[in-house]
């Protein structure tokens, strides 16, 4: 690897992380070139490695590039291997999801499971409006269900509100929530949530996601039952669906890493 920018962001064994250059780097329109032929996996004692024409990719904080679930494994190599000539990180959800598991997930695992039970206190799906009648009957039939899956599987009962007026929840509803984030133990699949959660404003429809409750289709759409009335009545607008669109692709390989990891 002989380009400062993809050393800095694949990581190279043989050298030192140097910050100052990769953030001066990062803020130039310039991709990487493509630098390897090809990408597949390798078994090793970490699970399965990303390698690059037979090389084990690192992540930035020069960890080997490894999930212990040879599915996962196969996607990455999948994405690398659609690269063309140059190498876009915005094209790459699910590489620079597993480097978020591997580099800061697995060692803040603590903090990850609590900002994950902190939205049970504030989720979207508790918020309802009060009028038009339209938004108020779309919000129902989108979010009353993933209520109920949380309250028949997951023993977590929630109080609606209407506007924005807080709601304070059962102590142990919240305790039920935290309870079912605790239970995923793989730091991918933990990553994977965490990225739904936070591009949702809802743990329970990124459960529900997780759980299979919900396609991940469904739970876009369900975590964004106001922007389609408003696009409904307004019109679209094109910057803000290009936005949406782009968001809509994390929360698609966040819940595709969350699968994988299974």
């Amino acid at each position: 690897m002989t380009n400062d920018v993809t050393r800095d962001w694949l990581g190279d064994p043989e050298a030192q992380p140097d910050p100052v250059r990769a953030a001066r780097q990062s803020g130039k329109p310039a991709l990487p070139k493509r630098f390897y032929k090809e990408a597949g996996i390798a078994k090793a004692e970490d699970g399965y490695r990303l390698v690059l024409d037979g090389r084990p990719a690192h992540t930035p904080a020069r960890r080997r590039l490894a999930v212990p679930q040879a599915a996962l494994a196969e996607a990455l190599a999948q994405e690398w291997g659609a690269q063309g000539e140059f190498i876009d990180p915005a094209r790459m959800p699910l590489t620079r999801l597993v480097n978020s598991a591997i580099d800061g997930v697995a060692n803040r695992r603590e903090a990850v499971v609590d900002d994950l039970a902190a939205y049970a206190g504030t989720d979207l799906v508790v918020y309802r409006a009060g009028d038009p009648a339209r938004l108020v009957v779309a919000q129902a039939a989108a979010w009353d269900p993933v209520l109920d899956w949380a309250h028949e599987s997951l023993g977590a009962r929630f109080m609606l509100s209407e506007g924005v007026m807080h709601v304070a929840q059962p102590q142990e509803s919240l305790a039920a929530i935290r309870r079912a984030v605790e239970a995923v133990e793989s730091p991918t699949a933990l990553a994977g949530l965490h990225s739904m959660t936070t591009l949702t404003g809802s743990v329970l429809i990124a459960l529900a996601v997780l759980h299979g409750r919900l396609t991940p289709q469904e739970g876009w759409a369900a975590a964004h039952v106001d922007e389609t009335f408003q696009a409904e009545v307004w019109g679209r607008d094109e910057e803000a669906q290009a936005r949406l669109a782009g968001r809509r692709t994390e929360f698609e390989a966040a819940a595709r890493v969350a699968a994988l990891s299974a």
